[in-house]
């Protein structure tokens, strides 16, 4: 619900109908309607075509303007982290990194068990993490890794790549993100 919210006021901010926004960002106008009622959760491809459109942020459906400012910008205390729950599978991305940067983003990802990733973003920078428990398949172009409790690794964020957690058990890594290019 607060994706749709955020979503909404970021469109009325920039005086853009629901039409509008649709045309510029690709999306239907039916499924911009519906993530503002929060009726339906945007995929991570949804939410990056109407971030382009709208010029912000990933981070900015989560970050309201409403919100008290925090103590300083250097710290992000845990009550101050918005999630993302991205899709039906309750993959959930939780974001560390201060708003104020806008080249370094770290998170804490949870992925259930079952759960992957559908849709990633890639473009010029590079993605590392560190598997804080469980473990999860990681695929970067065609090369597949199993990674466990204690792995970390690092690849540059052109190539695609996404994760699967066959376990059944929950998977927790905190991920870390290098932006050459604000797609995030």
């Amino acid at each position: 619900m607060r994706i749709g919210l955020r979503l909404r006021a970021l469109r009325t901010d920039r005086g853009m109908t629901i039409l509008e926004l649709a045309a510029k960002a690709g999306v239907s106008s039916g499924s911009i309607s519906q993530i503002e009622r929060g009726a339906t959760n945007p995929s991570i491809s949804t939410l990056q075509k109407l971030r382009a459109a709208l010029g912000v942020t990933l981070w900015s459906f989560l970050e309201s303007e409403a919100e008290p400012p925090r103590e300083n910008r250097y710290v992000r205390h845990p009550g101050e982290r918005p999630k993302i729950v991205v899709g039906g599978s309750h993959f959930t991305k939780e974001l560390l990194s201060p708003r104020d940067n806008d080249q370094l983003r770290f998170m804490i990802l949870t992925i259930p068990p079952g759960a992957q990733s559908a849709d990633v973003l890639t473009g010029p920078g590079d993605k590392a993490g560190y598997m804080m428990a469980g473990n999860a398949e990681l695929t970067i172009g065609d090369e597949v890794f199993q990674v466990a409790e204690g792995d970390s690794f690092q690849f540059p964020s052109t190539i695609p790549h996404h994760l699967f957690n066959r376990s059944d058990r929950e998977a927790k890594l905190i991920w870390i993100i290098n932006i050459r290019e604000s797609h995030l």
